[in-house]
C-alpha cells in the first residue's frame, strides 16, 4: 500500500523531473481555487513548470466558502466510501430506525434480520447503532440486577447472571463480524490490485505525450487507456479522490498536448461541456425536490458521474460550468443543513420531554411507598416512564451521555430504595416465619387429638391466627404452608368422619333417594293417563318414605321435583291438579306421624297464604279500577288481569289444600274417639 501511494504521489507531480506535487485544477476539485491562473499550463509547454498556482481553498483567502467547501466535501467523502463497493450504496435505502425506543430483544431480532438479509458491507452504520443501544440498555438491566443480588444478601462479588438476550445478540454480532471480516479482507486483496492497476494506467498516460508517433494513433491510446480506467474496478476509499484528480490533471495535460490536432480536441471538449451542462440543469433541478434525502443521493450520484465518466472541457468555460455545478450543490447543502437545526429543534423538544420524565422517576424515587402493594404499583410507573423515555425521541449529542447518565442514576435510586424496603421485609419475614413453626407445631401435636370439644376450637384458633401472620420468605412458604394444611385436613377429615358415622342413616337415605331418581329419569309414559298417574303417585310415595338427608345434599329434592312436573305436566295433569297431587302425599306423611303440632303448623301456614293470597287479588282489582277507560287489549291492564287469575287459581289451590287438611284432621279425631269408646 505504501508503495502504491508512492506512486500515487510521483503520478502527481507531473513529469518525473518536477518534484513538487501538482494540485487538481478547478473543474475537477470540488474544493480548488476559482482564481487559477491560466498560465498554469501553457499550449507550447505539455507540462507545467510550477505547481504553486493552482491552490485549494484552505490555501487561499479568495477561494469558495467554507460552506462551499464542506458541501463538497461531503459529498467527495461519500461517493469515495460507495466507490469502494458498489453494494454499500444500498445503506441508503436500508431504513435507520429508532433503535433507542427498541427493547433488547427487539435489537436483537433486528440484527438478525440485517445479518441474514442485507449484505454486510451495506449495514456497518445500521450495526453499529444496533450495538450502541444494545449495550446501553443491557449495562442498565445488568446493574439492576446486581443491585437486587447485593439487596437480597448476596455478595457483589458472587454475582452472576445468565442473559439470554446478551447470548444471541453476541451469537448473531459474532456472525456480523466474521462475514465482514472475510468480505473486507477479500476486498482489500482486489482494491489494492485495482489500485496498481490505475497507477499505472496513469504511468501510461503521462507517457503519451513523449511518444513521437502519429497523433490520430496516440490519440486512440488515449482512448484504450481511458476504456481501460472505466473499467478498472475500485479502489480503497483513502486513495480515491487522490487517484481521480491525479488521473484528470494528467488527462487535462494531454488535452493541452493536443493542440497539434486541435480539431480532435475540441470535439472531446464540446462533448464533455454538453454532458457536464446536462448534469448542472439536473442538479438544478433537485432545488425542487421535496425528498432530501433522495436529493442528496442524486447529487452524489451526479457528482461521480462529473468525476469518473466525463472528462474536460475548455480552459475558458471551465470556471463557469464548474461555478454553476457547485452553486446547485451549495442550495441541497444548505436546504440539509436547515433540516438538520430543524431536527436539532425536535431534539430540543425531545430533551424537555426526557428531563420531564426523569423528574417523574425521581419524584417516585424519592417517596417510595412503605408497603408491597404500593411499591408494585410504583414499579409499574417507573417501568411505563422507563418504555415513555426510550419512545421520547433523540436528543441534541452534546446532551445524548449526560441525559443517558443522569437517566440510569435516576432509576438506580429507585432500585435502591425499592430493595431496602425488601430486604428490611425479609427480616420480618424470618420473624413471619419462626411465628408460623410454633403454629405448626401446635397443629402437629393436636392432628390425632380424640378431645373434639378441647381440639376443635383449637384448631380453628390456630387456623384464624396462622391467616394475621404476614408472609414468609419465599423459599420456605410452599412447604410450611402444605404441613401446616395437611396437619389441619388430618385432624378434620377425622372429624368429619366421625360425624358421618352418626349420619349413616341420612346417608343410606340419599342413596335410596338417589336411585329412585335414576329411575324415575328412565321413567316413560304408557299413554294411559291413569295408569301413568298412578305410576307416579307411586314415585312420590316411595319418595316421601325415605327419610332425612344430608343438609349438604338438599338439591336433590329439586331435581325431583322438577322431573316430576315434567312428567305430570306431560300427562295432561293441571298445575293445580299437580301441586294437589304432591300436597297429598304431604299429607299422607302427616297422618302417619299423627303429629298435632305439625298438622297445626300446616294450617296456619296455608291460612296465611290464603290471607295473602286474597289481599293480593284486592289490591290488583283496586288497581284495575284506575284503568275504567283503558281498552281490554292494553298491555298494563292485561297485565293486571293475568295477575289476578293466577293469584286467583293460587287461592283455589291453597282453599283445597285447607280442605284436604281438614278431612285429615278430622279422620284423626274421629279415630281418637273411636279408640277412646273402645278403651
Amino acid at each position: 500500500m505504501q508503495e502504491n501511494e508512492q506512486k500515487l504521489q510521483e503520478s502527481e507531480g507531473g513529469t518525473e523531473n518536477k518534484p513538487e506535487k501538482t494540485k487538481p485544477s478547478l473543474e475537477e476539485s470540488p474544493i480548488s481555487n476559482s482564481n487559477t491562473s491560466d498560465e498554469s499550463t501553457h499550449e507550447n509547454n505539455p507540462v507545467p513548470e510550477s505547481t504553486e498556482e493552482t491552490k485549494t481553498t484552505s490555501e487561499s483567502g479568495d477561494g469558495k466558502s467554507d460552506d462551499d467547501e464542506k458541501a463538497l466535501q461531503e459529498i467527495e467523502e461519500s461517493n469515495a466510501e460507495d466507490a469502494e463497493d458498489t453494494e454499500n450504496e444500498k445503506r441508503h435505502f436500508i431504513p435507520i430506525l429508532d433503535y433507542h425506543a427498541m427493547s433488547m430483544e427487539n435489537l436483537v431480532g433486528e440484527l438478525q434480520k440485517l445479518v441474514r438479509n442485507e449484505k454486510v458491507q451495506a449495514i456497518g452504520k445500521h450495526v453499529s447503532s444496533i450495538k450502541h443501544e444494545f449495550d446501553q440498555k443491557f449495562q442498565e438491566f445488568i446493574e439492576h440486577k446486581k443491585e437486587e443480588f447485593v439487596a437480597n444478601g448476596g455478595n457483589e462479588i458472587d454475582f452472576r447472571y445468565n442473559s439470554v438476550a446478551k447470548r444471541q445478540f453476541n451469537e448473531v454480532y459474532s456472525e456480523y463480524r466474521e462475514k465482514r471480516d472475510h468480505y473486507y479482507k477479500q476486498l482489500e486483496h482486489n482494491l489494492k490490485n485495482n489500485l496498481q492497476n490505475r497507477l499505472e494506467i496513469i504511468e501510461e498516460l503521462k507517457g503519451l505525450i513523449n511518444v513521437e508517433e502519429d497523433i490520430n494513433t496516440t490519440y486512440k491510446n488515449f482512448k484504450d487507456l481511458q476504456e481501460r480506467w472505466k473499467n478498472a474496478g475500485p479502489v480503497p476509499r483513502n486513495n480515491y479522490n487522490d487517484v481521480w484528480r491525479t488521473y484528470h490533471h494528467h488527462m487535462e495535460i494531454f488535452y493541452d498536448f493536443l493542440h497539434l490536432n486541435r480539431e480532435l480536441r475540441d470535439l472531446d471538449f464540446k462533448h464533455n461541456l454538453e454532458e457536464k451542462i446536462k448534469l448542472v440543469e439536473r442538479a438544478e433541478a433537485l432545488a425542487d425536490e421535496t425528498d432530501l434525502g433522495k436529493a442528496f443521493r442524486e447529487l452524489q450520484t451526479l457528482h461521480k458521474i462529473w468525476k469518473e465518466d466525463i472528462g474536460p472541457v475548455a480552459k475558458e468555460q471551465r470556471e463557469e460550468v464548474w461555478e454553476r455545478f457547485s452553486n446547485a450543490t451549495k442550495v441541497i447543502h444548505q436546504r440539509r443543513q436547515e433540516h438538520f437545526k430543524e431536527l436539532e429543534k425536535s431534539y430540543e423538544k425531545n430533551l424537555e420531554k426526557k428531563l420531564e420524565i426523569i423528574g417523574s422517576i425521581d419524584a417516585i424515587a424519592d417517596n417510595v411507598a412503605n408497603n408491597h402493594k404500593g411499591i408494585q404499583q410504583q414499579i409499574k410507573e417507573v417501568e411505563a416512564l422507563r418504555d415513555a423515555f426510550f419512545k421520547a425521541g433523540k436528543v441534541p449529542q452534546r446532551v445524548n451521555e449526560e441525559t443517558w447518565s443522569s437517566f440510569k442514576d435516576t432509576v438506580r435510586k429507585f432500585n435502591r430504595s425499592k430493595n431496602s424496603f425488601y430486604k428490611n421485609q425479609k427480616r420480618d419475614q424470618h420473624t413471619n416465619l419462626e411465628k408460623k413453626r410454633e403454629l405448626l407445631n401446635r397443629a402437629l401435636a393436636l392432628k390425632d387429638s380424640e378431645d373434639w370439644e378441647t381440639a376443635t376450637p383449637e384448631m380453628k384458633r390456630i387456623q384464624s391466627e396462622w391467616k394475621n401472620i404476614g408472609h414468609v420468605p419465599r423459599k420456605y412458604s410452599d412447604k410450611i404452608w402444605t404441613e401446616f394444611k395437611n396437619a389441619c385436613n388430618h385432624y378434620f377429615d377425622r372429624l368429619h368422619a366421625e360425624k358421618n358415622e352418626g349420619r349413616k342413616e341420612e346417608y343410606d337415605n340419599l342413596d335410596k333417594k338417589n336411585d329412585c331418581l335414576k329411575r324415575l329419569k328412565e321413567f316413560q309414559l304408557s299413554g294411559n293417563k291413569d295408569k301413568d298417574l298412578e305410576d307416579i303417585k307411586e314415585f312420590l310415595s316411595e319418595w316421601k318414605k325415605y327419610g332425612r338427608i344430608p343438609y349438604n345434599k338438599r338439591h336433590i329434592n329439586g331435581k325431583f321435583n322438577k322431573i316430576l312436573d315434567a312428567l305430570l305436566k306431560k300427562s295432561g295433569v293441571s298445575k293445580q291438579e299437580s301441586e294437589l297431587l304432591k300436597y297429598g302425599n304431604k299429607v299422607q306423611q302427616l297422618a302417619k306421624t299423627e303429629d298435632e303440632y305439625a298438622i297445626s303448623n300446616e294450617r296456619v301456614f296455608i291460612k296465611k297464604k290464603i290471607s295473602e293470597s286474597k289481599s293480593e287479588i284486592r289490591q290488583l282489582e283496586n288497581n284495575l279500577q284506575f284503568f275504567s277507560n283503558a281498552s281490554e287489549s292494553n298491555p298494563l291492564v292485561k297485565e293486571v288481569v293475568d295477575n289476578i287469575d293466577k293469584h286467583k287459581s293460587s287461592l283455589e289451590t291453597w282453599k283445597e289444600k285447607l280442605k284436604k287438611l281438614n278431612i285429615l284432621e278430622n279422620k284423626l279425631n274421629k279415630e281418637a274417639e273411636d279408640s277412646s269408646e273402645e278403651e
